[in-house]
């Protein structure tokens, strides 16, 4: 079943197209990191890595998740939580020293969009048009995807005990 939408306060919010599927090969993409260089996905080969797509470190929901990211991957040996929004790396930081989230890496879409467009999360509708969709994609080791997980509503945090039980078996 494609996913190619989610809501926002009950309102459908279309994507851009389909979001990558299970078993497919994750995309590469570059991000700018919160000290304005710039890192992509396989910079961390070699690792379990869950993409956190969101819409902004600015809302409380986004905020929320990215502490229980920070906190719930804290023990995981061999696995980097990637959080990607639009935010600008500035904002990204301030965030995250403010809260102590040491263990999730900000990753800025501002400048290529590339995630949003490679994933297929930008949002083409609604009052967060343009914003990345609240998804998230587990990728095993060898760059394949292994999960994939769009919010029904953009107002509601993802399922983690899904996603850690996926992380967990890889």
């Amino acid at each position: 079943m494609p996913l190619n939408s989610t809501a926002f306060k009950g309102y459908t919010i279309d994507l851009i197209d389909d979001l990558p599927e299970v078993n497919e090969n994750a995309f590469d993409f570059t991000f700018v990191k919160i000290d304005l260089t710039e890192s992509s996905l396989y910079d961390f080969d070699n690792k379990v890595k869950v993409l956190i797509g969101l819409p902004s470190l600015d809302t409380g929901v986004c905020q929320r998740e990215a502490r229980q990211f920070n906190e719930k991957l804290n023990a995981k040996e061999g696995v980097v939580g990637i959080i990607v929004s639009k935010d600008l790396p500035f904002a990204m930081k301030r965030f995250c020293e403010a809260e102590g989230l040491t263990n999730i890496v900000p990753a800025s879409d501002f400048r290529y969009n590339d995630f949003s467009s490679e994933y297929n999360t930008e949002m083409t509708n609604g009052p967060l048009k343009g914003l990345i969709a609240r998804t998230v994609f587990v990728v095993d080791k060898n760059n394949k995807i292994r999960h994939v997980e769009i919010t029904p509503d953009i107002t509601v945090e993802p399922d983690y005990d899904k996603i850690l039980s996926v992380v967990d078996s890889l």
